[in-house]
């Protein structure tokens, strides 16, 4: 029962919370941008529009930080990070690097990781204290995670899928995973990850939640086409 209301109380703040946008016509803003509690990041080449709506939630509290990855707008799906750290693919530039190291905090440790499977954003899923990673993901890489990121870090699956980073998207209060994720998996996530979370979808029925939603301690943002009783699917 205590779990239950943990989670109710987390979807009454999620959907009270969240603004709904977009990036040029496209719902799937957690594509195009990365939040944590110490930075938000958001692609180049968006709309003015789709940059003030961060900068009017955020830009009081933590820096937002307009950038490329590799070169491509893709920012949301290449990197993984929270308040401690940033981890980029191979594919980030020196001159990328060095612009983020520039524009965020200084207890943020900015790191390129050499990684096969170098869409990092959708190999982790994180908050400031534990990530699930993808199964096949390097020893090495799964060691950069604990270490930059420090976190405590377990390999996992979402509802079946190894895609953790697209399935699931999380803050230190709680989070949203795949909705067909069976009630035993939730109760087994929300454990390792001592967080309430709910199953549902975004944008009107995308299981991929992490590409239709940002999440951080204190605010939310979802894809335009989010209806308000998509986020009510507890099962």
């Amino acid at each position: 029962a205590l779990i239950l209301h943990k989670r109710e109380v987390f979807f009454f703040w999620l959907c009270s919370m969240a603004t709904r946008t977009q990036f040029e016509n496209s719902c799937e803003i957690g594509v195009f941008s990365k939040l944590t509690n110490a930075y938000c990041l958001v692609a180049i080449g968006g709309s003015e529009n789709f940059y003030s709506t961060f900068e009017s939630e955020l830009a009081d509290i933590i820096p937002v930080v307009k950038t490329s990855i590799g070169g491509t707008r893709i920012i949301g799906r290449l990197c993984a990070g929270n308040k401690k750290g940033l981890l980029l693919p191979n594919s980030t530039t020196d001159q990328e690097l060095q612009h983020l190291r520039n524009s965020l905090p200084d207890q943020v440790v900015v790191q390129r990781v050499d990684e096969r499977l170098s869409a990092l954003g959708n190999c982790v899923v994180c908050n400031d204290h534990v990530a699930l990673i993808h199964t096949d993901l390097d020893r090495e890489t799964e060691e950069l995670i604990a270490d930059v990121l420090g976190v405590e870090v377990f390999r996992q699956t979402i509802a079946g899928n190894i895609l953790v980073g697209s399935y699931g998207v999380f803050s230190n209060r709680g989070g949203l995973v795949h909705p067909h994720t069976s009630i035993e998996d939730l109760d087994e996530l929300s454990t390792l990850l001592q967080v309430p979370l709910v199953a549902g979808s975004v944008n009107r029925g995308s299981e991929v939640v992490a590409a239709g939603m940002i999440v951080n301690d204190w605010t939310a943002f979802c894809g335009l086409d989010t209806t308000a009783t998509e986020l009510s699917v507890i099962e």
